[in-house]
């Protein structure tokens, strides 16, 4: 007998939602609704359900370059057999049907259970939303700002709120990055190492407890594939505006019993958007490649050896300074007929001093390099984990920094760093106990030293190229621990506590006019001795629901400013950071597998806040310098709503809100010294304290999308959606206003991907800042004018991806 066609669709809509809420539905399960509907003569349409990328069921072969590894969750409650019999077939026989997948239309369901504000990323988050580099990550976590320094690959970020601007890198920064969990003490270090990913997390508020080095801001976690059992390899070639080409490979698999390998790679081009108008020539063409090789070896069940090593060549150009304002001098800054338009200048005798060929542009010439060795191995009751790293930069870097066409502050940067980390940790090897704890050591030695040329050839109060060399030597050393108990009622208590001592020094700085006189500086050193911990308790107060509040010190070593200088006094260190952060947070997910709402709220109370202020040298004029903010402080809150309130509809919506002041805050009113000199012709410190003055940076800041997931015939996909972005204002100088502030923006983006039934291979379509907006990504001094870095342009690209 045969049913009419809308019993039929109402019996596998039924069906499918069975089939939700017991486990994950899969291609299969799909075809076997289908066959079953056939043989029961309930008249279905031909239909294939298609994976979306949080419920999906596991390919044959899994294609990192397509989508990540599904998330794993012991909380979870699944059904593994379904059996269904329909009363309506009037036969004697039974049909049986079997899903053995799980499903999670939210990625990381075993994070929902953990305490903590960390974000989680997947790969395929990252791809969607084009985060090709660490800037990018600003768009798909709350309350995260980073920024290049005068367009470069240099980055300072800003977590809650906290961070510094250091353009010599030659500081620990508030937040640290980490690389298959190794520390990189410098940011530009990670230059060139966003491909082949397998996700990423950020987490706020200070760190290191349970592993790494003590921070005051946070940590962000870039994690790479590893090598594979089975063969594997893929490819992505990516296209876009202003021929920016972008291509990614990797191949993967066994070399003999138990040992594996993974070889990956990029390269990077074009995509330069500015143009001079004074002699039309082009800047901002990427030249970068990359390569990263890991080999893997399982001697046993219980050992794990994984070597790793990587190099980067990055000879791109970079984004150059649009002036805003000037502030010496009568000559008027460049007005363009285009925001893509820029001046920038070059003069042969200056490429000549630091080696380069005339007519540089601006632009890096760096390379990077490293190796780490990680062995973990099993003893039963406890697991041992050693992680040793060496990472090195080379750099060359040409900025051009008043943003005009006269030689008023072109500067050249050379970098010679190295770092060697080592890690050990030893945990209890049973996630199941109640008691939960680990100890361990850090390490860490860093070599530096820094060249610094300056053009100031056509600043009339200069008319002179100088050189700044110096040397940084760093050595610290950390013990920690952290332990945690699982009450009865779902309640865990925890503590953890770390002592670190860090010493360091500037040697060799010398200050060099050529043609001029030469100053040689005393060395200084400073050296800390700190403790930094956390205390907290958490409540699982329903399986969907968590409550938890912590209290935490972070600290982070002092250091010196190196830049330009011109007295003793500006090698003064200056002094550690210490923070205490208080968290109230939650996690939960309301309507499982519809709707997650996670928020967290926190008030930092800093001492002696490292923070970019003013020093005015006589006869010279002002400078920056990193100095201390005796007191100030910070609070906010922060959150991602992830939904799914129908079929084919996700959406997600990170947020995040922060204010703070300065409670004690002595330093040179720049905006006053300027305005004073401007009117006088004499260099006077306007002397402040910035008790009461905010902070300045962004208090608001949002970013989401939103994606509907169709499938189509033949088992076809199709995704398309649009993501946002916005960024309040932030001042660039402390208490600044108008023009020493970043305006605020807000960015749009859509993409369409269609994805082929085997997952093998899928095609995209997207746009970044599809409404073109003129935006500010950052801002500065450069002696003679404050400028901003402007965002980038719309970009339309397509790219596509194959592996198998």
């Amino acid at each position: 007998m045969r049913l009419p066609q809308g019993v039929g669709l109402i019996f596998y809509f039924l069906t499918k939602a069975v089939f939700s809420k017991s486990g994950r539905y899969s291609f299969m399960s799909s075809r076997t609704v289908l066959t079953l509907g056939t043989t029961l003569g309930l008249g279905l349409t031909p239909f294939t359900a298609w994976a979306t990328p949080h419920a999906v069921a596991q390919p044959v072969v899994a294609n990192p370059l397509l989508r990540p590894a599904p998330a794993q969750s012991t909380a979870s409650k699944h059904t593994p057999h379904q059996r269904i019999t329909p009363s309506t077939h009037k036969s004697t026989q039974t049909t049986s049907l079997d899903v053995n997948a799980r499903r999670h239309d939210f990625a990381y369901p075993e994070a929902q259970h953990e305490p903590d504000a960390t974000t989680h990323l997947t790969a395929e988050r990252l791809r969607a939303r084009d985060v090709t580099t660490i800037r990018g990550l600003e768009r798909v976590a709350p309350n995260l700002t980073i920024q290049s320094i005068n367009g470069t690959a240099s980055t300072n970020f800003y977590l809650r709120g906290i961070g510094f601007n250091d353009f010599t890198q030659s500081n620990m920064g508030p937040v640290l990055t980490y690389i298959d969990d190794v520390a990189y003490p410098y940011s530009t270090m990670a230059n060139g190492q966003m491909f082949d990913l397998a996700g990423a997390s950020v987490t706020p508020g200070p760190v290191g407890t349970e592993h790494g080095q003590s921070d005051t801001g946070g940590e962000v976690h870039i994690h790479t594939n590893t090598p594979t059992d089975t063969w594997h390899f893929g490819a992505t070639q990516d296209i876009a505006s202003y021929a920016r080409s972008r291509s990614e490979a990797y191949i993967s698999g066994p070399l003999a019993r138990g040992l594996s390998f993974r070889l990956a790679g990029q390269t990077l081009h074009g995509g330069g958007w500015q143009t001079n108008p004074t002699n039309g020539d082009h800047l901002g063409d990427a030249d970068l490649w990359a390569l990263r090789g890991k080999l893997q070896w399982k001697p046993d069940s219980h050992t794990t050896i994984l070597l790793s090593g990587h190099f980067t060549q990055d000879n791109s150009e970079v984004v150059t300074s649009v002036p805003v304002a000037r502030l010496i001098g009568k000559q008027a800054i460049p007005h363009f007929g285009s925001w893509l338009q820029a001046q920038w200048s070059s003069r042969p005798e200056f490429a000549k001093l630091f080696g380069r060929k005339a007519g540089i542009k601006p632009s890096e010439h760096n390379q990077f390099w490293g190796a780490d060795l990680h062995i973990t191995h099993d003893f039963g009751p406890v697991t041992l984990t050693t992680i040793s790293a060496f990472e090195t930069e080379r750099e060359g870097e040409y900025t051009d920094q008043d943003g005009t066409a006269d030689a008023q502050a072109d500067t050249y940067r050379t970098v010679d760093a190295n770092s060697f980390t080592q890690e050990v940790r030893l945990n209890n090897s049973n996630t199941h106990d109640r008691l939960q704890w680990v100890v361990g050591a850090y390490y860490q030695r860093t070599r530096m030293n820094q060249r610094f040329f300056f053009d100031y050839t056509d600043y009339t109060a200069r008319r002179y190229m100088m050189a700044t060399t110096f040397g940084l030597n760093q050595e610290s050393v950390s013990e920690f621990g952290h332990v945690s108990y699982r009450l009865p009622h779902g309640i865990t208590l925890w503590t953890g506590l770390l002592h670190e001592l860090d010493d360091r020094s500037i040697t060799g700085l010398k200050s060099e006019i050529f043609g001029g006189a030469t100053q040689n500086f005393h060395a200084e050193s400073t050296a800390s001795n700190q403790f930094a911990g956390q205390v907290g308790i958490s409540w699982q107060m329903a399986q969907h629901a968590l409550l938890y509040y912590k209290m935490s010190k972070g600290f982070k070593p002092g250091g010196f400013t190196a830049n330009n200088t011109q007295i003793q006094a500006q090698l003064d260190p200056f002094k550690p950071e210490t923070v205490l952060t208080y968290e109230l947070g939650f996690k939960s997910d309301p309507i499982p597998n519809h709707l997650r709402i996670n928020g967290a709220a926190f008030y930092n109370d800093f001492h002696n806040q490292q923070i970019l202020g003013t020093v005015l040298i006589p006869n010279y004029g002002p400078l920056s310098e990193i100095t201390n903010a005796p007191k100030s402080e910070s609070w906010g809150f922060e959150g991602t709503i992830e939904a799914h309130p129908f079929s084919h509809l996700f959406i997600t919506q990170n947020f995040g809100w922060q204010r703070g002041n300065f409670q004690d805050f002595p330093t040179v009113n720049r905006a006053k010294t300027n305005a004073y000199y401007a009117q006088h012709h004499v260099w006077k410190a306007i002397n402040d304290n910035f008790a009461g003055v905010d902070n300045g940076q962004p208090k608001l800041t949002l970013n989401g999308s939103a994606d509907w997931r169709q499938p189509i015939a033949r088992a076809y996909a199709l995704e398309f959606g649009p993501d946002w972005q916005y960024r309040g204002s932030q001042a660039i100088t402390p208490g600044g206003t108008g023009f020493y502030r970043l305006p605020p923006y807000f960015l749009l983006g859509a993409h369409v991907t269609f994805r082929s039934p085997s997952g093998h291979w899928e095609a995209t379509v997207y746009a970044r800042n599809i409404l073109n907006r003129r935006y500010a990504e950052s801002g500065g001094q450069a002696t003679t004018t404050y400028f901003y870095i402007p965002g980038e342009p719309r970009f339309i690209g397509g790219r596509v991806s194959y592996g198998f």
